[in-house]
């Protein structure tokens, strides 16, 4: 059995759906402090001018510690307007632009309260997409798991009776195997490899969000993100 637990992201890239094929569970990890200037709330995509960045408005007092879960929408600024126009402005002439522009159409439609629920809108339909819809994605606030940074995560793969933890490549700065190994679990760190396949707008740019690639290759996307074939 192998888990992976990896906080949400807005839109992600290719590598954090990479870790979800992997995995036979895998972790929302939603009840964690909330981190400033990282992935939960933005993401990149590409237009005609370059990278753009697509960022949900936030009230956040860090202070206060908030966790990812707790995270409110600043609804006064009409972000949704901004990011749909941006999507269909840049993919519009994308092969598989009409088979999935209505996701996106449907969640700007709607005025979220909470940042936890667009991701996991996104990230569960994504997921659909690319043919991982039968894949177990949990998020740890359900699970009522407790245990300080390391314990929880060797906590939540007992639950699944997990032999293997895939991490992130990050986690190579704080994860000690040997420890994770103390309780019969092996940890393998993602080497994400990032193919060169075919955007519009000119060269290549790496690590965008997912919409990038299921714009361009549609039924493919998952085939490519996991570098079997382009």
């Amino acid at each position: 059995m192998i888990v992976g637990i990896l906080q949400p992201g807005y839109l992600p890239w290719l590598g954090f759906f990479e870790q979800i094929y992997k995995c036979d569970k895998f972790i929302i990890y939603d009840d964690v402090q909330y981190d400033k200037h990282g992935w939960r709330n933005r993401n990149r995509i590409k237009t005609t001018n370059g990278v753009q960045w697509l960022t949900v408005p936030v009230f956040v007092n860090f202070k206060e510690k908030p966790l990812i879960n707790e995270i409110r929408i600043d609804n006064k600024i009409n972000w949704r307007k901004k990011h749909l126009f941006a999507i269909k402005q840049s993919y519009s002439k994308a092969t598989f632009f009409t088979k999935y522009i209505n996701i996106f159409e449907d969640a700007y439609s709607r005025e979220w309260q909470f940042l936890i629920d667009v991701d996991m809108y996104f990230i569960m339909k994504i997921a659909e997409c690319l043919g991982l819809g039968n894949k177990r994605i949990i998020k740890s606030s359900t699970l009522n798991i407790r245990g300080d940074r390391i314990e929880r995560l060797i906590n939540i793969c007992k639950k699944f009776d997990a032999d293997t933890f895939y991490e992130g490549a990050s986690g190579e700065n704080y994860i000690n195997k040997k420890y994770f190994a103390m309780h019969g679990i092996k940890v393998i760190f993602q080497e994400y490899k990032h193919l060169v396949y075919n955007q519009l707008h000119g060269n290549f740019v790496p690590f965008l969000s997912i919409v990038d690639l299921l714009f361009n290759h549609g039924e493919k996307s998952l085939e490519i993100l996991i570098n079997q074939s382009l």
